[in-house]
């Protein structure tokens, strides 16, 4: 099954949890075991999975993100967003988690995340469930 999922990014800098949605999508789709493959097809953007519990773990990553990679260092790409670029790419497109039992094999504290760092903007997400 795969899914098409919007998500809006309220600020340049952001991560949105997306969890629950994928889980929704993993739910109709009646597989009880196989894989959920998180995609999003965007150069600025991206997606992780890490602590849903303590949003200062988000902020931490963005602040850190930011020092290592800062809007304005001399980029010569001409749109002026090679720092969302490189962000991205640190991130990565795509995630894959186990299905098991028809729920997300996620850890006690995970949660899957859109990182954006060219918005706000709306967001495709591409979930693909598989069974297997």
């Amino acid at each position: 099954m795969l899914e098409k999922l919007v998500v809006r990014t309220p600020e340049r800098a952001c991560m949105v949890e997306i969890t629950s949605q994928v889980q929704g999508v993993v739910s109709q789709s009646g597989i009880a075991e196989g894989l959920a493959v998180v995609y999003v097809p965007h150069t600025t953007a991206g997606v992780t999975i890490n602590e849903n519990e303590d949003p200062t773990v988000q902020q931490d990553i963005l602040y850190e993100l930011n020092k290592m990679v800062p809007w304005r260092d001399g980029y010569r790409h001409a749109e002026g967003n090679s720092a969302a670029h490189i962000k991205a790419s640190l991130m990565g497109t795509s995630q894959t988690v186990l299905v098991v039992g028809r729920r997300l094999r996620l850890g006690t504290w995970q949660g899957i995340y859109v990182t954006e760092f060219d918005g706000p903007r709306m967001r495709t997400v591409w979930v693909k469930v598989v069974a297997g």
